[in-house]
């Protein structure tokens, strides 16, 4: 009966390492391939930041299927984080001024930022009431 119980709480657990792993494998991928001076660049950053955003998300998804009570992402917050993004990437397109253009992507990561520390939050917070 212990054994099957110790299967069950592996099962989850192995699924969240593997997913940290391939998001640590991406952000590797990311790090290896750009060239220092890339990362002066504040789009550079901002894809770095979108990508710490699906590690906390897919942390929210593993961690609410074990709970009754499930938490939420504050989705306006990713939503602005996401438009923040594409005008970012899309500035040239979309003609904007080059001060403005350079405020998109650091609108982007204070909202993926933000974002995440609100999830990460409420992880302890559920963690402190559950002791």
């Amino acid at each position: 009966m212990a054994e099957a119980s110790a299967v069950q709480a592996a099962k989850p657990r192995r699924w969240t390492v593997i997913a940290s792993g391939a998001l640590c494998g991406l952000l590797a991928v990311v790090v290896i391939y750009t060239r220092s001076s890339a990362f002066y660049s504040p789009i550079a950053v901002m894809i770095v930041a979108a990508i710490g955003l699906a590690a906390v998300l897919l942390q929210l998804r593993f961690y609410n299927r074990e709970q009754s009570q499930p938490l939420h992402a504050p989705l306006w917050l990713n939503i602005v984080g996401i438009l923040f993004a594409v005008a970012a990437l899309f500035s040239d397109v979309l003609r904007l001024r080059p001060s403005i253009a350079q405020l998109m992507p650091l609108g982007a990561i204070a909202a993926f930022s933000i974002s995440s520390a609100v999830i990460l939050h409420a992880f302890r917070k559920h963690r402190m009431a559950a002791k």
